[in-house]
């Protein structure tokens, strides 16, 4: 499958929302990468930042530290750090882009916190579930993941089972509302989500960033932007027609 690009008559500048902790580390990075290499500019969201996401044409939700179980009316289960004003940030952004309808990615904890926002819930420590895979860190595209064909995922990655790195220690529980399963591991955990209404909405628990090597993860960055020029051009139409 072919990486998707811009139309060659100059389309209007994208410019992503990239939601993160305080201090931007090699994931934050590596995202503002794969998206500068396809040419969209980026703003980088700090937690307790304000900001007008009407202003932006993408939003992504970036990893990090653990969402606070009381997100989702559970009390720690296990040792961790936390960053209630990030969880905050992430809200109120998330509130905005849906509202909107602006496209929207979520990484790992992205990924969890977009299922959060929708009412489900989290495995705080997946390590004692494991059966049919190891529980350790896997930078590198190691990690069998199985996609569903017809979603949006698959179609993009062109291939019903792919390799993806694992960084995760929790995982996504109870799916929230407007939601569908639509990648897992051989545990069944779940790896991949998207939205069921018309929003492009998705949440990935592996980081993409990371395989930017790879040509049906950099696609995920691809297919991104494309939806965030589309909607982008569909909100200039009105203006168009008006003049």
């Amino acid at each position: 499958m072919s990486e998707q690009n811009y139309p060659e008559d100059s389309p209007p500048g994208l410019t992503i929302g990239i939601s993160g902790p305080t201090r931007k580390r090699m994931a934050q990075r590596l995202i503002g990468l794969g998206l500068r290499l396809k040419g969209a500019h980026t703003y980088y969201i700090r937690p307790g930042a304000r900001v007008d996401v009407s202003l932006l044409d993408g939003l992504v939700l970036s990893g990090g530290t653990h969402v606070h179980p009381e997100r989702y009316g559970q009390e720690p289960q296990v040792s961790a750090q936390y960053d209630r004003a990030r969880d905050t940030t992430d809200q109120l952004l998330l509130e905005q882009a849906e509202a909107i309808g602006i496209p929207v990615l979520g990484i790992c904890r992205g990924a969890q916190f977009i299922n959060i926002f929708h009412g489900g819930s989290l495995c705080q420590n997946v390590t004692p579930l494991r059966v049919n895979t190891k529980h350790r860190p896997l930078l590198f595209p190691m990690q069998t993941v199985r996609l569903v064909a017809t979603s949006r995922l698959g179609q993009l990655m062109g291939a019903s089972v792919i390799g993806t790195n694992r960084i995760h220690s929790q995982a996504i529980k109870r799916l929230g509302k407007n939601l569908k399963v639509v990648a897992v591991d051989n545990d069944l955990f779940v790896q991949a989500i998207e939205s069921t209404r018309g929003q492009w909405l998705m949440g990935l628990q592996w980081h993409p960033e990371y395989l930017l090597y790879l040509g049906g993860h950099r696609r995920i960055f691809g297919q991104f932007l494309q939806a965030a020029l589309s909607f982008k051009l569909a909100r200039l139409e009105p203006a168009t027609s008006e003049a």
